[in-house]
């Protein structure tokens, strides 16, 4: 990227804030680092970082204004009344005030419980549903998590394969091509769920949905609530419930998403709705007022103030959700807002769409396919995140596996993700994968993470970078430095098949991409070194290093 390109969204120059907060994404790592030890490198390596759809890294003051907190206070259990646990009870209620305000969900009208994860937000409202032997429909861009949801409802499921066939049902109001089928849903309390932003490949889906159900033939027809997964699009945008008549029913999320630490997620429940969940056979500490346990008895009575007082079974993670108070002031303190990081993140994966978009190898074939919904474009942030979905083919129009792309960037200091990220629908369609091919290839040896990177012609998974808030147009330049080197690659093999070991050592080309240079050191880290095998690590290395660096 050009320097007159490079624009500032902050309050504070984002390589700034990198020097400050983020110093693992400046310094070169060392070798004797935990996370050198892990992939046994042997050199100093400087990070960029490109997975942010995953998590986003955490800041350094965060992690001190959180240390300090714990230092100076004794947190108690909540579900006790010492001064201690009263303390805990204070803390977990203001932040969960604190991140209501912050998507925009007016209290009155919203509650929020906390949970592990978005993928634990998911499990509650299908267990909440379960009883009620609901129907489900869901999005094909939909994460694993919301796809399992369809295994509770009894009154069976519908996969949308487009915003299309969303848009159908909202106007016909006809859930199965099935009459018989479409006849008993309306008899039936409903689900419909969808993502907010495909954690593949970054598009946006339209957030009018649930007003429109609530408005719709579907909804006439049979009492339909919706789930949305908020997940993938909370860390670089704005999520805002402030019209609470248009809000999703049940939203999921994680904060780690938005902060990096800590690991909490949450549901977000629109008090209309949220009665419907209280139905769910389970019960743990802390949700009931009464239970009778005895030979000729069972009984509970469930409590009926605030949903997420009966809904958050045992005791809440409290010293996690300690740290999001410190966590969004920092947040708020370093970006100003989530719209300036939805800039900034939009802008650099723009940067990079374009660059990639526009890479040829000298006979003119292109070196990336890139995986964009068809409605969606990167300079426009409604339909687009700043993810990016894609493969490298060589000179030849032949797969680079991604577990071998995946090597080399790892040895180059760059940290993405490749696989089927989750995401079955996503990688089905945009991979052109018919549900007879995926059976065959399960036949065959493939299984998530396993390394089997072509069956038939095709890839098995995808390779996703993303930004985050604090990305710069360095993680720009490395990038794409890394893929020029791609550039006239003719692979003398296949990528890895499923007689192939990739756990033990890489199978190198015999043509390799010209030597990449380390922005750290400036010395070439070349694709045909012995060292760019991978290693594993022992445990007893790992446990020596975590000592080493835990007793210092």
């Amino acid at each position: 990227m050009s320097s007159n390109a490079r624009k500032e969204f902050y309050p504070t120059p984002v390589n700034q804030i990198r020097k400050k907060e983020y110093p693992l994404l400046n310094s070169p790592v060392p070798p004797s680092s935990l996370f050198a030890a892990v992939l046994s490198l042997t050199s100093w390596v400087e990070t960029t970082y490109l997975d942010h759809a995953g998590t986003t890294p955490y800041a350094k003051s965060l992690m001190k204004d959180y240390c300090k907190m714990m230092q100076a206070n004794l947190f108690g259990n909540p579900h006790s009344d010492s001064p201690s646990s009263l303390l805990s009870t204070e803390v977990v209620e203001t932040a969960r005030h604190r991140m209501l305000r912050f998507v925009r969900a007016d209290p009155a009208h919203f509650d929020l419980v906390f949970v592990a994860n978005a993928t634990a937000a998911i499990k509650i409202v299908g267990e909440g549903l379960r009883d009620h032997g609901f129907w489900y429909g869901y999005h094909a861009d939909a994460h694993t998590s919301l796809v399992g949801l369809r295994e509770l409802a009894a009154s069976g499921s519908r996969c949308f394969f487009s915003d299309e066939e969303v848009d159908d049902w909202l106007a016909q109001g006809a859930l199965f091509h099935d009459e018989e089928k479409s006849k008993a849903y309306m008899t039936t309390i409903g689900l419909f769920a969808y993502p907010a932003q495909s954690n593949m490949n970054g598009r946006r889906l339209p957030f009018d949905w649930p007003a429109r159900l609530r408005k719709s033939r579907a909804r006439a027809k049979g009492n339909v609530y919706t789930l949305l997964d908020a997940a993938a699009y909370v860390g670089t945008a704005q999520l805002d419930l402030s019209d609470h008549a248009s809000a999703p029913d049940f939203t999921a999320l994680s904060f780690y998403k938005i902060f990096g630490f800590p690991d909490v997620g949450a549901l977000i429940i629109r008090k209309e709705a949220g009665h419907v969940l209280l139905q769910r056979p389970y019960f743990g500490g802390g949700t009931v007022d009464m239970v009778i346990n005895s030979l000729g008895d069972t009984w509970k009575a469930t409590k009926q103030g605030a949903f997420h007082e009966a809904l958050e079974d045992g005791t809440p993670a409290f010293h996690g959700i300690a740290a999001l108070s410190c966590a969004l002031e920092v947040h708020t303190r370093l970006y100003g807002s989530m719209d300036n990081v939805s800039r900034h993140a939009g802008f650099l994966a723009t940067a990079l769409y374009d660059q990639m978009s526009s890479l040829t190898h000298t006979n003119g074939r292109r070196l990336c396919t890139i995986y964009k919904g068809k409605t969606a474009e990167y300079h426009d942030r409604r339909t687009q995140g700043p993810t990016i979905a894609f493969n490298v083919r060589d000179n030849q129009g032949q797969w680079i596996g991604k577990s071998y792309f995946e090597q080399l960037a790892t040895r180059n200091g760059i940290q993405l993700r490749t696989g089927g990220v989750c995401n079955p629908g996503g990688i089905a369609f945009y991979l052109g994968m018919s549900p007879k091919e995926m059976r065959e290839n399960y036949t065959e040896g493939l299984r998530c993470g396993n390394g089997i990177d072509e069956m038939n012609g095709k890839p098995t998974g995808i390779i996703r970078v993303g930004f985050g808030a604090m990305s710069n147009s360095k993680d720009v330049e490395a990038f794409m430095k890394f893929l020029r080197t791609f550039i006239d690659q003719e692979t003398s093999r296949s990528p890895i098949s499923k007689s192939q070991d990739f756990s033990e050592k890489a199978v190198l080309p015999e043509k390799n991409p010209a030597a990449f240079m380390s922005r750290s050191s400036e010395k070439a880290v070349r694709t045909d070194d012995p060292v760019m095998t991978t290693r594993k690590p022992t445990l007893d290395k790992i446990l020596n290093t975590l000592r080493r660096l835990t007793c210092r």
